[in-house]
């Protein structure tokens, strides 16, 4: 296996955490006289930042974003954070992995402190050397930003052992703008499409193939 260390990203990756992230969505864009009323628009919400979603998606202003962004954390923060799950089989390959002395590290643009609290109340923090995350004042959300910071944090040298695990664009372009290789997921919020036209180094359907991928088993 060629890869020693190995970055995860949280939601849609590590765990399905669409209906309180969705949840918390709709809570936020309430206090604006938003009404959605398909679920599934929402799903853009996932993995990038909130700030810059609401701006995006929804034209916010900065001010406006950043308002929004703490409207959502006051039904995230208490009910959103736990309604949540690791996915089936997971937790098989975290073991694998750590069986063979990888090092795993968690690198999401969630704010580092719900990172560590979910990650404890399901029980798989135990597995991780370190959870990197973003900051609740808005800065290091974009994951070039968090995946420097994981590195930096763990002294992490020479990128060739190096390698990104997520579900959407920006793990794969987070990855490519420091330098290491990236493995797309097609079970979380992502598509085969956008993966492939963010330049991730392998696609895999599920968490079983993640293993083959990391043990070279189909390169």
């Amino acid at each position: 296996m060629s890869y020693e260390y190995i970055l995860f990203d949280l939601d849609g990756t590590l765990t399905d955490s669409s209906i309180g992230i969705i949840n918390s969505v709709i809570y936020s864009l309430k206090k604006y006289g938003i009404e959605v009323n398909d679920r599934n628009e929402l799903y853009k919400f996932i993995g990038p930042s909130l700030r810059e979603s609401f701006e995006k998606f929804y034209g916010f202003s900065k001010e406006e974003a950043k308002t929004a962004v703490e409207y959502y954390r006051e039904y995230y923060r208490d009910k959103g954070i736990f309604e949540n799950h690791v996915y089936y089989g997971l937790e098989g390959l975290l073991k694998m992995l750590k069986a063979n002395n990888k090092i795993l590290i968690v690198a999401t643009s969630k704010p580092e402190v719900f990172a560590k609290q979910i990650m404890e109340h399901f029980d798989i923090a135990k597995y991780f050397t370190y959870i990197a995350g973003s900051n609740l004042d808005g800065t290091r959300v974009k994951k070039y930003e968090v995946i420097k910071y994981a590195l930096e944090s763990c002294n992490i040298i020479d990128l060739s052992k190096v390698v990104m695990i997520g579900d959407r664009e920006h793990d794969i372009i987070g990855a490519k703008e420091a330098g290491i290789k990236s493995i797309g997921v097609l079970y979380g919020y992502g598509d085969r499409s956008e993966l492939e036209n963010a330049g991730a180094d392998f696609i895999v359907c599920s968490i079983e193939e993640i293993g083959k991928v990391l043990f070279e088993l189909v390169l």
